[in-house]
């Protein structure tokens, strides 16, 4: 059930669908980031980390036109977002989704309604029954029951929130997913669970996927590359080996330390077990 027309999806498809360059952000007189570059390639799930304050979802943010960079360009599906005026710039903006931390759902409304919400904005002629239809649809792609539909974000758990988050981030058939700490407060089997349904999901549509994660189960098991924030710029992208063999620091801290260890293991111990299950 999808809201796109093929000839408007496919217009782009041999460039990367983000390219950040010499990006500068300041707050006051404090710069979060310092000429900073990243280039996401098309149908990957790319891992962003960083320390505290780094500056992750600054950037993704400035990727999405929510903050407004002091400098540098952002360019996404083709289309400058740093020299486009906001409202000019509808046509591209329909063409991602975004999971923000916690979810960000209107309390006041039910989980359909919410992921109606992205289609009365940019398809405010589609008939009500059939947005109605669309979202129960999505609702259900997101791994939810159809009556969740109907339910208030008060009567969710904390993992159906999140589900009803992605609902509503996939209500335009996005060919970007941005996911800022999708699994934060999960406890481990529904990290696990919501792990499995972004890398499902990202198969299934073609998507694009940045995501936003402290998560190392996560970074295992999903992510085709990972990029890393540090000294106000991205110090390293790639693979998690590759990253491993820069020798850096802080990332060699972050994956081969205890937490990275367990995180390795368990991912070996994954493959070993869809091996023994034949895939």
């Amino acid at each position: 059930m999808g809201l796109r027309p093929v000839s408007e999806s496919n217009n782009t498809a041999s460039a990367p669908p983000i390219v950040v360059e010499g990006l500068v952000n300041k707050f006051g007189d404090f710069a979060v980031h310092d000429g900073l570059d990243l280039t996401v390639e098309r149908g990957e799930i790319l891992g962003v980390v960083g320390g505290s304050g780094s500056g992750k979802s600054v950037l993704m943010r400035s990727i999405i036109g929510l903050q407004r960079p002091s400098a540098g360009r952002v360019e996404v599906l083709g289309q400058s977002i740093t020299d486009t005026d906001p409202d000019s710039d509808v046509g591209v903006r329909s063409r991602w989704g975004v999971l923000f931390q916690g979810g960000a759902l209107f309390s006041t409304l039910t989980v359909g309604e919410n992921v109606e919400v992205p289609i009365k904005q940019f398809y405010p002629d589609i008939s009500p029954e059939l947005r109605r239809e669309i979202a129960r649809y999505k609702v259900m792609l997101s791994g939810l029951p159809q009556d969740a539909a109907d339910k208030y974000p008060s009567e969710l758990s904390g993992g159906m929130k999140k589900r009803a988050g992605l609902a509503r981030a996939l209500a335009l058939d996005p060919e970007l997913l941005f996911l800022d700490e999708p699994t934060a407060g999960l406890d481990p089997i529904g990290a696990a669970k919501f792990d499995r349904l972004t890398r499902e999901l990202k198969e299934t549509l073609g998507l694009t996927v940045f995501l936003i994660t402290h998560d190392l189960d996560t970074l295992y098991e999903i992510c085709d590359r990972v990029a890393v924030i540090a000294e106000k710029r991205i110090i390293a992208v790639g693979t998690i080996p590759e990253l491993i063999e820069t020798r850096q620091p802080w990332i060699e801290e972050y994956f081969t330390g205890p937490r990275g260890r367990a995180a390795e293991a368990a991912h070996h111990s994954n493959l070993a077990r869809a091996d023994a299950q034949g895939g």
